[in-house]
């Protein structure tokens, strides 16, 4: 069984994905030293909150599931399960 673990840390999203719309996701991102490459687009929701938009991405890389927050202030890795 996975556990998800809570990270909450700013990352690098070095690759871009575009859907249909040229909605933008992310294809590879770098964290603490490691790269990850996406294997699709994953999924994705839209929050607004207090006039803020943040998108969520659910992305997998076939092994693991890593959980994504893009706003105004960049990318964050919210969580990821192991």
């Amino acid at each position: 069984m996975s556990q998800f673990i809570t990270i909450n840390s700013p990352i690098s999203v070095t690759s871009l994905g575009f859907r249909r719309g040229m909605r933008s996701f992310p294809r590879r991102i770098e964290f603490g030293g490691t790269t990850y490459d996406f294997i699709d687009a994953g999924l994705q929701t839209t929050v607004e909150r207090g006039g803020r938009i943040k998108r969520i991405f659910t992305m997998t890389d076939g092994i693991h599931d890593y959980r994504l927050q893009n706003d105004e202030a960049g990318w964050m890795l919210l969580g990821m399960t192991r």
